[in-house]
């Protein structure tokens, strides 16, 4: 009888090491472009144009900031799951499920990095809601 494998190899964790990375390294320039959009550092003034326009600008401005204001958030908490995934492959308990203890599928966390529940236990969860 074969022994069911309880965690990635080193070699795997460096291939997943990798691959959080680059997706790290991507989201952090898409943060900075959405806190500049929202915090207006690369502002296109409207200073020499009509009145009627400015006010319109200035409202399109505001819901601007606001959608990448909840969009660099979203960016932020992205972020924050990924470096923890770095730290989970340093503790290399990286790809283990929290729910059932059992190894995330390799395909999953190629495409979800940052995954902490395998599918079955993501199948689970929605199930009781």
């Amino acid at each position: 009888m074969r022994k069911e494998k309880t965690r990635y190899s080193d070699e795997e964790l460096e291939e997943f090491k990798q691959i959080i990375l680059d997706k790290l390294d991507k989201a952090r320039r898409d943060l900075k472009m959405l806190t500049d959009a929202y915090t207006n550092n690369n502002e296109n003034g409207t200073n020499d144009t009509s009145p009627t326009f400015k006010v319109l600008e200035e409202g399109y401005q505001v819901l601007s900031k606001e959608e990448n204001s909840k969009l660099a958030l979203r960016q932020q908490k992205f972020i924050r799951s990924l470096e923890n995934a770095l730290i989970r492959i340093e503790n290399k308990t990286y790809g283990i499920c929290r729910v059932t203890g059992k190894l995330i599928s390799k395909e999953r966390l190629r495409i979800v990095p940052h995954a902490t529940l395998s599918i079955e236990a993501k199948n689970n969860q929605y199930k009781k809601s």
